[in-house]
């Protein structure tokens, strides 16, 4: 046991790994350099894996941020929508002859008759098709 301990040292004392039992403290040489090899192997892994983190949170948060402005505007496209349909005027006979004719809620036919102008035909064919 002493004499393991003995050729350990001469492996630290030695810096070409040449001496006595070459073979032996050759192997061993060549063990060590993988052991460090892998380690450092490990260590990029886990610093790859935190950088990667880092760039998911990053383009995360650009994700986020371009979904809120889409939303924003296309609420905002829907509300000027709103806002163009309501100056429509139509007539309240059209209104009635479309939900007694078609058997639809006032609001359908209504909103039906505002996106086609007024138009009580046009909004006949469409909710026909």
């Amino acid at each position: 046991m002493a004499a393991e301990g003995d050729v350990e040292l001469e492996l630290e004392t030695e810096p070409n790994g040449s001496g006595s039992g070459g073979d032996g403290a050759g192997g061993r040489a060549a063990e060590k350099p993988r052991k460090h090899d892998s380690g450092a192997a490990d260590l990029e892994r886990v610093t790859d894996y935190a950088e990667e983190k880092e760039i998911q949170s990053s383009n995360l948060e650009t994700a986020m941020s371009v979904i809120g402005d889409r939303r924003s505007r296309e609420q905002k496209a829907k509300q000027e929508r709103e806002k163009e349909l309501a100056k429509v005027t139509i007539k309240k006979e059209d209104l009635e002859l479309i939900m007694n004719e078609m058997e639809i809620s006032r609001a359908a036919a209504e909103r039906s008759l505002r996106e086609h102008m007024g138009d009580v035909v046009e909004a006949l064919i469409t909710l026909t098709n």
